[in-house]
């Protein structure tokens, strides 16, 4: 089937080629999503070893104030030296790497206690907003600040972190508040490992930014209520999805949660360029031997099925030539005798009749001697189209049968039909007017023999061959140039016989 049919190499190698496409297709999007989870994997990682530094640290400040608190609360430490005081309402997280002081202010905001001076540094803080927020709400509990540069210092951006004093009465007698430098947050993303176009952000609960990874100094303390992401973060506890980043436009994979007990959102984002950076680089790879390994198939199944029409092309050439005389152009014996004997089959099972030329050039051995076998050849080919341009329906076959001799088979035609072909091949011939001083009619001519089997005439095929056989010699001995039917030439002789017969039977009685 398939090297009869050489285009179904071709369709096959384009399903192959399909096929191999759509499985290196499946495999790099498999590639894909192991590239965008382990990109997810490494971002909770990140983002859940920051929240956990964060909220350690925030908590042992937390237990700091409070300590202070508490140490106020004790009977006789307001009494006790200074030095003493200082040791017993700050403990050494105060002093910290990234903390700053720790102020207790009375309710007018003035500073009665510093962690770092004794006597205490003349400070009023009563226009901050975490002495604000405490003296206006006894249940805020700890209070984390909006950034801002500290008066004590006047450098190191800052938060605050506060805390409510209360007297006995539930009356706001000041605040306890400590800050931390926006150095701590800035060292802690710092060390993360976030690639090219990673971005890592803390930011307060209303959207004020407090540190944002890459890190510009113009950016702290904005706000982002209203964006696109910082909506999404207020959605929900934590979550994760793909946005585009409002300060720098860079698209990104986001993951981010809510630390537990402060009022801070922490988010942690990747480049989708740089998630799939190694991802493309493969599939271009991948990608690319895919396509000249489909692009190699597809070529050898064309040039194979090129081959396959090459070889049936000259297979073709070569039953044709088998079939066909190389001289005229014409069926030769061996396939005229196998269309006779089908076309003998079809006209007994169907009742047609059949009808068969036999075609001798007259005097064809002297035309050879008198003008060379180049002249006969040509004689032979002209001969042949006159034959060829006579039978014309598709049905009709014409042959060459052997040296000068030629036949033609007629199915579905009886005597009459086939008499009028014979007679026009008979006629095309002599019009070509080739000379021919050996034949008494001084051209070319031919003689032929018609026979035609309807019905139970003739009992084989052989039989029919050997009736336009007769009739052919029947002509020939009538002077050539000519056509008898079998048929007439049988009832000719038989009718002779009988006449003379009964000039015997005359004569006898005289």
């Amino acid at each position: 089937m398939v090297t009869r049919r050489p285009n179904i190499v071709i369709a096959i190698s384009i399903v192959l080629a399909s096929a191999i496409l759509a499985i290196a297709v499946w495999v790099l999007a498999q590639m894909r999503d192991d590239a965008l989870r382990r990109a997810q994997d490494s971002v909770f990682n990140v983002s859940l070893l920051v929240e956990r530094d964060v909220s350690r640290n925030l908590e042992i400040y937390d237990l700091s104030l409070r300590a202070v608190i508490e140490g106020l609360k004790q009977p006789g430490v307001l009494d006790l030296t200074p030095a003493i005081r200082q040791m017993v309402l700050f403990d050494g997280s105060a002093s910290a790497k990234y903390m700053g002081s720790i102020l207790v202010t009375d309710e007018t905001g003035n500073v009665r206690f510093d962690s770092q001076a004794s006597p205490p540094r003349q400070i009023n803080l009563a226009d901050r907003d975490y002495f604000k927020v405490q003296r206006d709400s006894p249940n805020v509990g700890l209070f984390i600040s909006h950034p801002f540069v500290p008066k004590v210092t006047g450098k190191d951006v800052s938060i605050a972190l506060s805390r409510r004093i209360t007297r006995p009465d539930g009356s706001f007698a000041g605040v306890v508040v400590g800050t931390m430098r926006l150095t701590y947050f800035h060292s802690l993303f710092a060390g993360m490992h976030l690639g090219a176009g990673g971005s890592m952000a803390l930011m307060l609960s209303d959207g004020t930014m407090l540190m944002r990874r890459p890190y510009d100094p113009k950016i702290i303390g904005i706000n982002l209520t209203g964006t696109a992401n910082y909506s999404r973060f207020t959605q929900q506890p934590s979550g994760d999805f793909f946005g585009t980043a409002a300060i720098d436009g860079v698209e990104r994979w986001y993951a981010f949660r809510h630390i537990d007990m402060y009022p801070l959102i922490l988010d942690v984002a990747l480049s989708t360029r740089d998630i799939f950076v190694e991802w493309r680089r493969r599939a271009w790879i991948i990608g690319t031997l895919i396509a000249a390994l489909d692009v190699t198939i597809i070529a050898l199944a064309v040039l194979f099925s090129q081959q396959m029409r090459h070889r049936r092309a000259a297979e073709e050439e070569l039953r044709v030539l088998a079939r066909t005389d190389g001289l005229t152009g014409l069926f030769n014996r061996r396939t005229f005798e196998e269309e006779a004997e089908e076309e003998w089959r079809r006209a007994q099972r169907n009742a047609w009749p059949l009808s068969m030329l036999l075609i001798d050039v007259d005097s064809f051995k002297g035309f050879n001697d008198l003008y060379g076998h180049s002249a006969g050849d040509e004689a032979l080919i002209g001969v042949a189209r006159c034959i060829s341009q006579s039978v014309r329906r598709p049905g009709d076959t014409a042959a060459r049968y052997g040296g000068e001799e030629f036949a033609v088979l007629l199915p579905n035609t009886d005597e009459t039909g086939a008499m009028h072909i014979a007679e026009k091949i008979r006629a095309a011939i002599q019009a070509l007017q080739l000379r021919h001083v050996a034949s008494s009619h001084h051209v070319l001519t031919v003689s032929i023999g018609v026979a035609t089997a309807r019905g139970a005439t003739f009992a084989t095929n052989r039989a029919l061959v050997n009736a336009a056989d007769e009739a052919l010699y029947q002509a020939k001995d009538a002077g050539r140039n000519r056509a008898l039917c079998y048929g007439a030439t049988t009832r000719a002789t038989h009718n002779a016989a009988v006449a003379a017969g009964q000039d015997t039977k005359a004569k006898n009685a005289l």
